[in-house]
């Protein structure tokens, strides 16, 4: 029934404003915003949209995943531009916060309205 549809993902934010900016700018992302809407052009044309959300409450699990080719280069331009790194009790990270146990290299952040999204190195 849907094998042929263009199936697209989305999530809320609190503050359309400061997700525009931070897709947009810190992450470099081409964003665009029509109707209150926030879509998110990733490459191979995968759009994602983000909405607004009076109530929002953060999703716990990652919502977006950046593959890099190098996690550290993407690391260390990400932290120069102000975004930490989040820690997990039950996992240790390096000092820059990337995950080296088993799987591909990781290293979750947030978005402004605490969203957790990842660089991930070893998933292309």
């Amino acid at each position: 029934m849907f094998g042929t549809t263009k199936a697209f993902s989305s999530f809320s934010v609190n503050d359309l404003d400061a997700a525009t900016e931070f897709y947009g700018e810190t992450l470099g992302l081409r964003v665009s915003v029509e109707n209150d809407l926030l879509t998110l052009h990733l490459a191979g044309d995968r759009d994602i949209m983000v909405y607004p959300k009076p109530d929002h409450t953060p999703a716990t699990y990652t919502t977006l995943n950046f593959p890099v080719d190098d996690i550290e280069a993407a690391v260390d331009e990400l932290s120069g531009k102000g975004v930490r790194f989040e820690r997990y009790d039950h996992l240790e990270p390096d000092d820059k916060g990337i995950f080296r146990s088993e799987g591909p290299l990781i290293a979750w952040f947030t978005d402004p309205a605490g969203n957790v999204l990842s660089v991930v190195q070893g998933m292309q």
